[in-house]
């Protein structure tokens, strides 16, 4: 794992370029702490930076940027290709015995595309990546990212004429390090992170960066249209499309094939020469992974825990008997609120673009726990949207199939009703006179009338989705501003639907982009098995009844873990990476929230409605109702903007 960083001109380079490029490598070296590079060439108006965490040839034969041997071609890359030994393989078999300098993954990439071209050696690479590759004979710089969007890439051009340059980076701090980097906000970026608490590719916070969409490349030739040719090599939909000339998988065949294919996923992915570990939470997905690296481990693997003091939170217990149980080498964490709030004030440097999931802040803390034994650590991300596993698909789907019989004209008459009052008003009459004393009933029930006017499932899921209570919010407007949908084969129900929807949004933007950020501050690399290409392609396989049985997802992923843990252990509710967010704002973080919303008075009254984050603020101090979802989204945009 590494981060990189560039500029490229449309003219010959500034005498300023070897300073600015150290500047960005610079910002971005917890990315990569073992060591840094730069090419520059002037007279072609291109310079490459890196930083690296050395994982695999961790000897200076893994250098970069890395020139091909042929001469032609200069890299600098971020990420790991796990198929590197058998791409290595096939070209020593199709071109004669290659004089391999080293054996690191970078090198057999960047020969890759010396003889395969860059389509066709990223149709063959599994791995998580971004790079940025220059052609010295045709002058030509591409861009390219990973299928799934593990690692990212961030670029856009600054300036106009002859003056202006292509900035690119791992991480946007990069970019931001560079003097000509035009800083306006961009409302529609705002507008998805204070709805959903991410920001979707391609939009990034800036109107002038794009963030590269998954599973895609794009080149830009010197001197040529500074659009680029963008080419996607590989899709979900089409995986899905793939999928339906295959035997849908059902019953033990798909818990057989997905135990098998999994595991070698696995097993790629524990090729290091460095430490490595896993995050253990108990939950179904972490310790199936944890499970199957055990079985191919001739000696215990560490595996890392984060247990909270307040008991609410904590599931630790259930990851310490699974660790018991396989023989892990188990770590255990356990944190108390201080340790969680004294992160805070830094997550707007940790995560460079706003970010707004609450749970960024115990996935900071593993990671940098994890760090102090290992420098790479395998998750269990990603399950939850290949298997089905979040319970609104179900709930959604169930909803919808009733909504629909209902007029859409009766519909709006009731959304409407339900949402007259204000919410804080019925939480308190809820509380006081409804038996049983309904919490925050207002809330749920302004809830339920923000979809009841929906007319398609689509926008159901998207208002559920959303950050709370969405008064106020014009949510088909901030959604068609977002990526297009790919279409869906015909016969694919809305499970599947929803699924996709996540795949292409919530999973890169939000989960993938979260764990990145986490693990990079600390210099950690993380690895994903779930995402792995192979097992992408079986899931597309799996019929929704095969995914969800008796009301609970990811049914094939439990039989696996059942054969491999005992029940017992791992049959106890997931909770996640919850934190008591709510509370905290009205208590430690109450001054701290109150600073922010000052300064984003005036630092951010373009693109925020203040005296609605004002009123949403009133309303949560005084308990009426819960708002830590509106909020959380301002506050970390607040404290982005406030940054030093």
């Amino acid at each position: 794992m590494c981060g990189i960083a560039g500029i490229m001109s449309l003219g010959a380079a500034s005498a300023e370029w070897p300073r600015q490029l150290a500047a960005m490598t610079d910002a971005i070296r917890l990315r990569g702490p073992d060591g840094e590079g730069a090419w520059i060439n002037a007279d072609e108006g291109i310079a490459l930076g890196h930083r690296r965490l050395s994982i695999i040839d961790t000897s200076n034969a893994g250098h970069q940027p890395m020139t091909a041997q042929s001469g032609r071609y200069v890299i600098t890359y971020n990420g790991e290709i796990y198929n590197f030994g058998e791409l290595r393989e096939a070209l020593d078999a199709e071109h004669g015995h290659i004089h391999w300098r080293g054996h690191s993954d970078t090198e057999v990439l960047i020969e890759a595309i010396s003889h395969w071209g860059v389509a066709h050696t990223l149709e063959r690479a599994t791995g998580m990546f971004g790079f940025a590759l220059w052609d010295r004979k045709d002058r030509e710089l591409t861009l390219a990212r990973d299928r799934m969007g593990e690692k990212p890439l961030y670029y856009g051009w600054q300036g106009a004429g002859l003056a202006a340059v292509m900035l690119f980076g791992s991480d946007l701090a990069a970019l931001e390090a560079h003097p000509s980097l035009d800083r306006s906000i961009n409302p529609a970026a705002v507008e998805a992170l204070t709805t959903f608490g991410y920001i979707p590719a391609p939009l990034s916070i800036y109107r002038s960066v794009r963030k590269l969409l998954p599973g895609s490349f794009v080149t830009f030739t010197h001197g040529g249209d500074r659009g680029g040719l963008a080419a996607s090599y590989w899709s979900l939909a089409g995986e899905l499309i793939a999928s339906q000339s295959c035997e849908p998988l059902t019953g033990d065949e798909a818990v057989s094939e997905l135990e098998a294919v999994l595991a070698r996923a696995v097993k790629r992915q524990m090729v290091a020469d460095v430490p490595l570990g896993a995050f253990l939470s108990g939950g179904v997905d972490s310790s199936t992974i944890v499970a199957l690296m055990q079985a191919q481990s001739d000696r215990p693997v560490k595996t890392f825990t984060i247990g909270y003091a307040e008991k609410a939170y904590d599931e630790s217990a259930a990851a310490r008997g699974i660790a018991r149980h396989l023989g892990t080498d188990h770590h255990e964490f356990i944190i108390g609120s201080s340790d969680a709030l004294a992160v805070v004030p830094d997550l707007p440097h940790i995560y460079s673009e706003p970010f707004a999931d609450s749970s960024q802040i115990p996935t900071y803390l593993i990671s940098r726990y994890a760090r102090e034994h290992v420098t790479v650590s395998l998750s269990g991300d990603g399950g939850d949207e290949l298997l089905a596993g979040y319970n609104r698909y179900t709930l959604t789907s169930r909803a919808w199939s009733k909504l629909e019989k209902l007029p859409l004209a009766l519909r709006k008459v009731l959304a409407r009703s339900l949402t007259a009052l204000p919410a804080p008003a019925i939480n308190r009459a809820g509380t006081a006179f409804v038996p049983g004393k309904v919490r925050l009933l207002g809330d749920k029930l302004h809830k339920i009338g923000s979809v009841l006017d929906s007319e398609t499932i689509e926008d159901v899921y998207a208002r559920l989705l959303a950050s709370g209570n969405t008064d106020g919010i014009d949510l088909r407007s901030i959604l068609s501003q977002l990526p297009a949908g790919q279409a869906l084969p015909a016969g694919w129900g809305p499970i599947r639907a929803m699924q996709l929807r996540d795949m292409l949004g919530y999973l890169p933007d939000d989960i993938l982009t979260k764990v990145d950020r986490a693990g990079m501050a600390n210099s950690l690399e993380t690895r994903v098995p779930m995402l792995d290409p192979d097992v992408v392609r079986l899931t597309m396989r799996m019929p929704a009844d095969t995914l969800i049985r008796d009301g609970a997802g990811k049914w094939p992923l439990r039989q696996v873990l059942a054969r491999l843990v005992p029940e017992n252990l791992t049959s106890g509710p997931k909770m996640g990476f919850g934190v008591p967010i709510d509370s905290w704002l009205r208590g430690p973080l109450r001054d701290w929230a109150e600073s922010l919303l000052d300064s984003a008075e005036s630092d951010l009254s373009e693109v925020v409605d203040m005296r609605r984050a004002r009123k949403l603020w009133g309303e949560h101090l005084s308990g009426d109702s819960n708002r830590q979802h509106q909020l959380w989204p301002v506050l970390m945009l607040a404290g982005w903007k406030a940054r030093s």
